[in-house]
């Protein structure tokens, strides 16, 4: 299972710059059964190694915007940094909720997009959202695709292709940090990575080899809707858990009476 995940998770990366840790951290949780530490340690170190096979082709077509992914690098690298060490502080099922809320929400505010676009050169305003976006990637590994499109999409006038190959290597740089925290601290399951990048690498060679061929926006309009899908299953399922919890005890104290 873990294998065809990494195929079909890596094709979307490469297509479409979002779905690293928006749909590897999810379907780890809801269909590996992972704990949501390792979900996250493990969704980061395998978008760093699928990116760096995804990203040259970008920089070889000149679809990397550098002054774009400079502003957001220089802020969103310290608050990856941040994000990773606040995670080991909170409950697990709180994470869990959050990283589900975080995904549904910020993909509807992406597919509301897709129809109201106006394209704006506001490059500077991106680097208070580089710290939002680190901190969110460490902290759950989810958004940066998500909020890093939407960012670019808003507030430059980049092309489809140069927000997907500049999202890849912003996602890039913050992944490989916040994947080196998470493993230092033990929160990466390693046979589990494995298997995730036998099908990573294929993913990857035959998603950037395709994605000069293929209209990348259908492709993310798709994704979107199944990302709506899993978030909100996640966030229900992470927060029933944390009702029940707290619900047991006064339940069960008559009973024992």
């Amino acid at each position: 299972m873990e294998i065809a995940l990494g195929f079909i998770i890596s094709v979307f990366i490469a297509l479409t710059g979002v779905g690293a840790g928006s749909l590897t951290t999810p379907l780890l949780i809801l269909l590996v059964g992972l704990p949501v530490k390792e979900c996250v340690g493990t969704a980061l170190i395998f978008a760093t190694v699928v990116k760096v096979v995804t990203v040259p082709s970008y920089v070889a077509r000149q679809q990397v915007n550098w002054r774009v992914f400079t502003y957001l690098t220089a802020t969103g690298l310290p608050g990856v940094i941040g994000g990773a060490f606040l995670m080991k502080k909170l409950p697990t099922d709180l994470v869990m909720g959050c990283v589900g809320i975080t995904i549904a929400s910020i993909t509807l505010v992406n597919l509301f997009r897709f129809a109201h676009v106006v394209q704006h050169d506001r490059t500077r305003w991106l680097g208070p959202l580089g710290l939002l976006i680190g901190l969110e990637t460490g902290f759950s590994s989810a958004g940066a695709g998500a909020i890093g499109a939407l960012a670019m999409m808003s507030l430059t006038t980049l092309s489809t292709a140069e927000i997907v190959g500049t999202n890849l290597t912003f996602g890039l740089a913050l992944s490989a940090v916040g994947g080196l925290i998470h493993a230092g601290l033990g929160d990466v399951n390693r046979a589990v990575l494995w298997k995730l990048l036998i099908g990573g690498v294929a993913g990857a060679i035959a998603g950037a080899s395709f994605a000069s061929r293929i209209e990348s926006k259908k492709l993310r309009f798709a994704l979107c809707l199944a990302l709506v899908y899993i978030g909100v299953q996640l966030s229900w399922t992470s927060f029933s858990k944390m009702y029940v919890s707290a619900a047991g005890p006064a339940s069960v104290a008559p009973a024992a009476k």
